[in-house]
């Protein structure tokens, strides 16, 4: 089952995907759906009912527009650790993403004014199902509503501004997810390969089975701390062939095309038409019923969606215009 928020007909809803690749509407916010536990069995009727929207119809969303939480777990690929020439953590290696980086797929992320230095890094993603607190590993797949593509862009020079990363983990656009949601019990991730392209050039190439710490060590992890609360997003970590570790190093440029590939996530591909940099545009994030906007030079609205079947792709299209 694949779970999708999507934009139609100015509405922003939950829906889920066919096997012909249209979307059945759920009718409401997925933040509403994960809090009440009912997502799952809204899809099933959703589904069941026949009813359906075009693809091409619709703008699909971030697939939780704005999370509660956005965490994410550092040096946590064993081939990323020793490319960073770091030690094997004991523990996880815990940040924050402040939620408003979240952006969809085929959405441009931005070089910020303050800084050229930005990378990527194709990741894992899991959401939070329901209220987790003190969750022992064995049991987390109770808590997890889903897993999606991740690709936790990063300000190398302002990641290292302080201990906590965060500064650098955080600017707006550097936190694309989706292209949908898969839920666990289709889905088994201790063996997944995880690609990323640079204008179809591979750069990272692992698997999660370089994970030093598995999803469900994550969850007791974080849930021994503080809730975790139905929407929060975690990423898991990403493995070796990030742009700061190359020599010389090698960041995101304006022009340049991202994809991130995980095997048996998602089928989703995408291309954008960007306006000229000297235009401004509306960049928008929905969260229930209400729209936010905030203005970004050069945002242009996205276009040509195409499902597709095979291997997880998340391609996000990097106008990269100066903010």
């Amino acid at each position: 089952m694949k779970l999708v928020t999507f934009t139609h007909t100015g509405g922003t809803r939950a829906g889920v995907l066919t096997e012909a690749g249209d979307i059945a509407d759920i009718g409401a916010p997925i933040t509403e759906l994960l809090a009440d536990g009912t997502l799952i069995e809204r899809a099933r009727k959703a589904l069941a009912a026949g009813m359906t929207i075009p693809a091409t119809e619709a703008v699909i969303d971030a697939p939780v527009p704005r999370p509660p939480k956005v965490l994410a777990i550092g040096l946590n690929y064993r081939d990323h650790a020793e490319e960073s020439g770091q030690p094997i953590p004991q523990r996880p290696v815990v940040f924050a993403k402040m939620p408003t980086c979240i952006t969809g797929p085929g959405r441009p992320i931005y070089v910020p004014r303050v800084s050229r230095a930005v990378d990527w890094e194709a990741e894992l993603c899991f959401v939070i199902g329901k209220t987790a607190r003190y969750v022992k590993a064995d049991d987390a797949e109770e808590y997890i509503a889903a897993y999606c593509i991740g690709n936790d862009v990063s300000v190398r020079d302002w990641q290292f501004h302080s201990p906590t990363w965060m500064m650098g983990k955080s600017f707006d656009t550097h936190g694309p997810i989706g292209p949908w949601l898969v839920t666990p019990h289709e889905l088994g991730v201790a063996n997944l390969g995880v690609r990323l392209y640079v204008n179809d050039e591979l750069k990272q190439d692992s698997n999660t089975n370089q994970l030093i710490f598995g999803v469900g060590e994550i969850v007791e992890y974080l849930s021994a701390g503080f809730t975790l609360e139905p929407g929060d997003v975690v990423f898991t970590g990403t493995p070796a062939g990030v742009g700061g570790a190359r020599r010389p190093p090698e960041f995101l440029k304006p022009g340049d095309t991202v994809r991130v590939e995980i095997d048996g996530v998602a089928n989703l591909d995408y291309s954008e038409v960007i306006l000229p940099e000297a235009s401004a545009d509306i960049i928008e994030h929905r969260e229930g019923g209400s729209t936010v906007s905030q203005k970004l030079p050069g945002l242009n609205k996205l276009s040509n969606l195409t499902l597709k079947r095979g291997v997880t792709t998340l391609r996000t299209m990097l106008k990269l215009a100066l903010v």
